[in-house]
């Protein structure tokens, strides 16, 4: 895997702690916290984005798409709290209760089992390609 610089990192570091304070400050009702986790998100996303594999390991591609998906729903997760300050989107109220309220918590597990999922089995898997 590539490595990022010591700004690349301390961006990465520095997004996924904004995301954990805007998400958990959305939970508390806070209205800025969508733009904090947005921010984070947008940082985040950006930097492991940039860290690219340029072996061969059928594997570890396989992984880093499943790392990129879960940057994808990140973002998506950003997108649908600013939803759901209020009925952006112009749906009926029943439409919208069904569908974009508080779907973005979904959204995040979602991306957060992914990311996990993949970070700790590309960690698995570069130290088997560093034995061999």
């Amino acid at each position: 895997m590539k490595e990022l610089n010591k700004i690349q990192t301390a961006i990465f570091l520095f997004g996924g702690i904004l995301m954990a304070i805007g998400a958990g400050t959305t939970l508390l009702g806070w209205g800025s916290a969508p733009y904090i986790y947005a921010l984070g998100a947008l940082g985040f996303a950006s930097m492991q984005m940039l860290q690219r594999y340029e072996g061969s390991n059928f594997t570890i591609r396989r992984l880093r798409r499943m790392q990129v998906l879960s940057d994808v729903l990140f973002l998506a997760a950003a997108v649908l709290m600013f939803a759901n300050m209020g009925n952006v989107f112009g749906l009926s109220y029943i439409t919208y209760i069904e569908y974009v309220f508080n779907k973005w918590v979904i959204v995040l597990l979602i991306a957060a089992l992914l990311q996990l999922y993949s970070m700790h089995r590309i960690g698995n898997e570069l130290d088997k390609e560093a034995k061999k």
